[in-house]
C-alpha cells in the first residue's frame, strides 16, 4: 500500500495502543456503528453538491472508518487491512473478466451487469444463508432503497407481483416521472406524513415487507421461479 495508507495505519494502530486515545481503545466493531453511518451520509452531501475539496475530507472520514474497523479486526486475530484490499481486488478482477481475463469483450453497461450477477452467483456465499426468493438486504438500509431493492428483484426474476402490488399502475407512473418531479413527489409525501402524525419511513419499510411475503407466497402457491 501507498506511504500515506500506511501511515494513516500506524496512526489508528498509536490511537489505539497502551498509552493512547482512551476514547479509540473503549471504540468496538458495534460502537463505531453510528460514526460510519454519520460520516458516510456526510460524504452523500458532498457528493450531491459536488463540493469536491469537502468530498476528499468526507472520504477521509469514511477511510478512517474502514482502517479503524479492520484495526480491531486485526487486533482479535480475524484480519488485517491487507486481507480487505486483497479479497476486494480478488473480487473486482473476478467479476470483470472482459476486461482482466480472456473472456468475450462486453459492449455496454448493461451487459456487464448481467456478467457481473452471473459471476456472483457462482461464488461462495458469505454470511447467513438466504431465505427466500429475495435476496436479503442489510436491515438498516434507507426504506426508499429496500424498496426499490424488492421491485428490482421482482423484475428481474419477474416474480408474480400482481396480486401485491399494482404493477400496470407502476409501469405509468414511471413512464412520467423525471428526477425534478419524483423529488417534489416524495418531499410532498414526506411533508404530508408529517402533517399527519405519520412515519412515512416506517409506512413504507412495512409495505416492502408485505409485498415481500405476498411475493414469496405467490412463489411457494406456483412453484419454485
Amino acid at each position: 500500500m501507498s506511504k500515506a495508507i500506511d501511515e494513516l495505519r500506524a496512526t489508528i494502530a498509536r490511537l489505539r495502543a497502551p498509552g493512547g486515545c482512551p476514547w479509540d481503545i473503549e471504540q468496538t466493531h458495534q460502537s463505531l456503528v453510528r460514526c460510519l453511518i454519520d460520516e458516510v451520509s456526510e460524504l452523500i452531501d458532498t457528493i450531491d453538491r459536488e463540493d469536491y475539496p469537502h468530498m476528499r475530507e468526507e472520504l477521509g472520514d469514511v477511510l478512517i472508518q474502514v482502517v479503524f474497523h479492520a484495526q480491531i479486526a486485526e487486533e482479535r486475530g480475524h484480519f488485517d487491512l491487507d486481507a480487505v484490499a486483497r479479497e476486494v481486488n480478488e473480487k473486482l478482477v473476478r467479476r470483470h473478466p472482459h476486461v482482466f481475463g480472456e473472456g468475450v469483450k462486453l459492449g455496454d453497461s448493461a451487459a456487464v451487469l448481467v456478467k457481473w450477477d452471473e459471476i456472483k452467483a457462482q461464488e461462495k456465499k458469505n454470511g447467513p444463508a438466504q431465505s427466500g426468493v429475495f435476496k436479503e438486504q442489510p436491515p438498516a438500509l434507507p426504506a426508499t432503497m429496500a424498496a426499490e431493492a424488492v421491485w428490482k428483484q421482482i423484475e428481474k426474476k419477474a416474480l408474480p407481483a400482481d396480486g401485491a402490488v399494482a404493477t400496470a399502475r407502476i409501469r405509468d407512473l414511471g413512464a412520467t416521472l423525471d428526477d425534478a418531479s419524483l423529488g417534489r413527489s416524495l418531499f410532498e409525501l414526506c411533508a404530508a406524513a408529517r402533517a399527519k402524525g405519520l412515519d412515512p419511513e416506517g409506512a413504507l419499510r412495512r409495505e416492502t415487507a408485505r409485498v415481500r411475503s405476498a411475493v414469496e407466497a405467490a412463489v411457494r402457491a406456483g412453484g419454485a421461479v
